[in-house]
């Protein structure tokens, strides 16, 4: 599957982006989805996930209650709300689809990970 990310730029502290990330390929609607974020200079962390049923999701404890995740599988998306942005936020977010083989939970890792996108920039101004 490949995916393509959009909905990233500069954005100024308490905005609310939204962003897409639109699916090619296999099917989508049985894959779990998940976003995931990268600061310079850090590691590639979670963000959120939402499982194929569409309704089960998890966050990380970072954005809890600021960002939301959903899914169109009509569409072949995926989304992350993001309200009440903060500078820490800034980062490179990616989409990916959750291996198969994976527990989904709110310590999704890199390695649960079966495909990436090629990453959208938010850079959220203070």
């Amino acid at each position: 599957v490949q995916l393509q990310a959009s909905g990233g730029g500069l954005v100024q502290a308490g905005g609310s982006p939204r962003l897409s990330c639109t699916a090619s390929g296999r099917a989508f609607s049985t894959y779990g989805m998940a976003w995931f974020r990268q600061a310079p200079g850090n590691e590639r962390e979670f963000v959120a996930a939402i499982h194929r049923n569409g309704w089960t999701r998890y966050y990380a404890d970072s954005v809890k209650g600021r960002f939301t995740i959903s899914r169109d599988d009509a569409k072949n998306t995926v989304y992350l709300q993001m309200n009440s942005l903060k500078p820490e936020d800034t980062a490179i977010y990616y989409c990916a689809v959750i291996s198969g083989r994976a527990w989904m939970s709110s310590s999704l890792s890199v390695d649960d990970i079966e495909s990436w996108g090629k990453g959208t920039l938010v850079t959220v101004s203070s």
